[in-house]
């Protein structure tokens, strides 16, 4: 099933609920792994619950595009993207921001207009089962970089609950040499939003200058 709002706290929970490869929760940022998604689990062999978070504002963003051929023949799900064939130096880059879900799309957008072409934003498509072997193959290409996770949510809610010990894990494996993920995103609160379109967009680009280390720019 999809969930297209109010993700914060059900993102969490739904993270709660997953042990024993007992399901699978994505956050797909393109048209084209939505559709290789869908069809996995259409074409599996097996059967384990599906749960996909869509938030509707990717329906009508510019940037949220893909290639027929992307789903063409020989074209599958993945389950992290990186920024190979772009303007950034993919396995050289200093800092990494590694985020799921429509975040992705203000991150690149902030980084872009700043020209931080040193610093790569890896996606991370599903989250559970945790995609380790996917990760740890993207992050090694540059273990020294700077590891961040960036989410929109309170810090109490949203992934990160989850992804803290996986991450911690990932680049404890690798040999990193920041064997930590630095958080960014809003701080811990009661409510999952805060209701007024000012002070949500006033938090949304605190959190992007945090994950893309901003400030002094």
């Amino acid at each position: 099933f999809c969930l297209s709002r109010g993700l914060g706290d059900v993102y969490k929970r739904q993270l709660q609920l997953c042990a024993e490869d007992n399901m699978q929760v994505v956050n797909c940022t393109t048209p084209a792994n939505y559709f290789h998604v869908l069809r996995r689990q259409l074409r599996r062999d097996f059967r384990k619950p599906l749960v996909i978070m869509t938030p509707k504002s990717l329906l009508r963003h510019k940037a949220c595009v893909s290639k027929l051929e992307d789903m063409g023949p020989g074209t599958t799900f993945h389950r992290v993207l990186d920024e190979r064939g772009t303007k950034v130096k993919s396995g050289k880059a200093k800092r990494l921001v590694i985020c799921s879900g429509k975040v992705y799309y203000d991150l690149a957008a902030a980084r872009d207009e700043a020209e931080q072409w040193d610093t790569e934003i890896i996606r991370v498509e599903q989250l559970y089962p945790f995609p380790t072997k996917a990760l740890i193959e993207v992050l090694e290409q540059t273990p020294k970089a700077t590891m961040v996770w960036c989410q929109e949510e309170p810090k109490n809610q949203g992934a990160w609950s989850f992804m803290e010990p996986n991450l911690e894990w990932v680049l404890s494996r690798m040999k990193a040499k920041h064997k930590r993920p630095v958080y960014a995103g809003r701080p811990a609160s009661a409510s999952p939003a805060t209701g007024l379109a000012s002070q949500h967009k006033a938090q949304q680009e605190v959190l992007i200058a945090d994950a893309l280390d901003l400030k002094g720019n």
